[in-house]
């Protein structure tokens, strides 16, 4: 009888350990969650500006072959033939 008793205290200290353990990871598991979801904005951040830059130097380029810069004029003839097709497109659309 007492080594059912040894056997059952036994387990009871390995399931207070164990509970105190998975206490501990739960508390490491929100504190990673928190850790993401602010990786996670600050990434959602980052690509936002990233993208509002390369819309301006998009912008930036194209002023630039309007003001006289030969470095971007292709790219600028072929935006503006671009929106002419369009254009073009628009009034087909239309007149039909």
């Amino acid at each position: 009888m007492s080594d059912i008793g040894g056997i059952v205290d036994s387990l009871e200290v390995k399931f207070q350990k164990l509970t105190k353990k998975l206490e501990s990871l739960q508390q490491t598991n929100e504190g990673l969650l928190i850790k993401l979801s602010h990786s996670e904005k600050i990434m959602q951040s980052q690509s936002q500006e990233i993208k509002e830059l390369k819309a301006n130097s998009d912008s930036i380029k194209i002023t630039n072959s309007l003001l006289g810069s030969d470095e971007y004029k292709r790219d600028t003839k072929l935006k503006i033939n671009s929106l002419i097709r369009e254009i073009d497109y628009c009034i087909a659309q239309l007149s039909d």
